[in-house]
């Protein structure tokens, strides 16, 4: 929008307050106030969305793989051939044998449900969610045969087990007697604690080398899972079948979207609604505009009509009061992208804050699965933001520019 120098002085004469339109100026504030709120939410709440879906995918799929092969009765006798088969199929990067258990664990008088889950002694120091998260410890002396395992920060809470502490895993697979199976007891020292920040693992992990896990659950040379690693997760189902193929009738392919679906459907859901929501405040805050804008026509009739008969055009009326509209919009828009990229970056400390004031826990990791509050802004998300909401204003700022483009100039000064 082209505006010649008075039209542009005029334009910035309606932007500032004078002398009879405190009100109207007022309405103007507001309207920018909640253009910048809307904004501002906007971009808050889908960062913070995009990152706890972000963040949770990171860690599971660090975890668990983007696929798993899982044994009849949890176990895997050919698993050597199927990791050959794996690796071998195109756009796989690695597939690595596991062992995941759920057992008791016994420390301090305490018993505790665990998962054990017994990994190669290389995937052990290199997996970096594991080695990069270590809180207390040293990962090293998790090795075979040294009967040392690392636990989970909550776990190791809840059993007051730390660094140098034994504890007691108790397997449900042990030696037949004439009065039954007994329980298989082994002790075991915590050498290290990690912390990879999803409460549910960290509650529950205990890792260890898998040949110890194999000895602690006699499976003697078998394993329980093969985990698999692809290049492009979106197109796990596509990048897997011809590992699904040559395990049928023997095991059962799952990937990462079958194992939490539920979790990840409903927070695609919640995205949708909590961007539909919000664009109600943006749209509240274009009503606002168009009602100041209209308020400033009502108030400027006269001026309009004496700038009509010295020559101004329809068009450059309308493009006066169009002016007017969007930069409030535009400042609005500038003002929450601001106060978004302030609140994105001290997020925590302003939960924190919050908790602090309040006495209340606003992020409790228990419910929400992460233990701090994550953000990943979408730099073509916020331009959508940006392009939506100067869309509203632009359609919402059509009536009353139009309404002052068609004030008759004789009508007006005939009765003022």
């Amino acid at each position: 929008m082209i505006l010649n120098r008075h039209e542009r002085m005029i334009a910035r004469r309606y932007l500032l307050p004078h002398k009879g339109e405190g009100f109207i100026f007022v309405v103007a504030g507001f309207s920018t106030v909640a253009v910048a709120l809307g904004v501002f939410a906007l971009i808050v709440v889908m960062s913070v969305m995009n990152g706890f879906r972000a963040d949770l995918f990171d860690r599971i799929v660090g975890l668990n793989g983007h696929a798993l092969v899982q044994g009849y009765d949890n176990r895997l006798p050919d698993w050597e051939e199927i990791v050959e088969v794996a690796r071998a199929t195109p756009e796989v990067i690695s597939a690595q044998p596991l062992i995941e258990q759920p057992l008791m664990a016994f420390a301090n008088g305490r018993t505790e449900g665990i998962l054990l889950r017994g990994l190669q002694q290389s995937e052990i120091q290199t997996n970096p969610l594991i080695a990069d998260n270590v809180i207390e410890g040293d990962l090293a002396q998790v090795t075979p045969g040294s009967e040392n395992i690392a636990i989970g920060s909550q776990l190791a809470n809840a059993l007051g087990a730390y660094p140098g502490a034994e504890i007691a895993l108790i397997s449900p697979e042990g030696r037949a007697t004439p009065v039954g199976t007994v329980p298989r007891i082994v002790s075991y020292r915590v050498a290290a604690i990690f912390e990879v920040g999803i409460f549910q693992y960290d509650q529950a992990y205990v890792l260890m080398p898998m040949s110890d896990a194999q000895n602690l659950l006699m499976l003697g040379n078998e394993v329980g899972l093969v985990e698999i690693e692809i290049t492009d997760p979106d197109r796990v189902g596509e990048i897997t079948a011809p590992i699904r193929q040559a395990v049928e009738g023997r095991a059962v392919l799952v990937d990462w979207r079958q194992l939490n679906s539920a979790l990840f459907e409903a927070l695609e859901v919640e995205r949708v609604v909590m961007f539909i929501v919000l664009c109600i405040i943006i749209l509240v805050a274009a009503f606002n505009i168009a009602s100041s804008l209209i308020m400033l026509v009502r108030a400027k009739r006269r001026d309009i009509a004496i700038l009509r008969t010295m020559g101004a055009s329809r068009k450059g009326m309308s493009r006066i009061f169009m002016t007017v509209g969007l930069t409030i919009g535009i400042v609005g828009i500038a003002l929450g992208a601001l106060l978004a990229a302030i609140t994105l970056f001290f997020r925590q400390k302003v939960v924190d804050f919050v908790q602090l004031i309040t006495g209340q826990e606003l992020w409790d990791p228990s419910v929400r699965f992460l233990t701090q509050l994550p953000a990943r802004t979408d730099p073509v998300e916020v331009a959508g933001i940006i392009l939506v909401t100067l869309l509203m204003v632009f359609f919402f700022t059509l009536f009353p520019a139009r309404k002052a483009a068609s004030t008759d100039p004789v009508e007006v000064l005939r009765y003022e």
